[in-house]
């Protein structure tokens, strides 16, 4: 029964999270964008990341997702 649950969850969150960011790419929404940069000129380092947003929302969406899981599961047996 855990691992249904883990499994609903982490599918919920992957799916959000590209869901988003693709979205953002499609539709050019900085704010869902993931922009990677590296650089590495003669040893000096730079690196950058883009947007979290995706990552925060698709957390929220799997923990709700969760939440109504474990309600319907705890119905269903008793």
């Amino acid at each position: 029964m855990k691992l249904k649950g883990f499994i609903v969850t982490l599918g919920t969150f992957a799916l959000t999270t590209a869901l988003l960011y693709l979205l953002g790419y499609v539709l050019t929404i900085p704010w869902l964008m993931l922009q990677y940069e590296y650089t590495n000129n003669a040893s000096e380092f730079f690196f950058s990341i883009g947007s979290l947003v995706p990552l925060v929302i698709g957390l929220l969406i799997s923990f709700i997702a969760e939440r109504i899981y474990m309600y319907k599961s705890r119905q269903k047996f008793g």
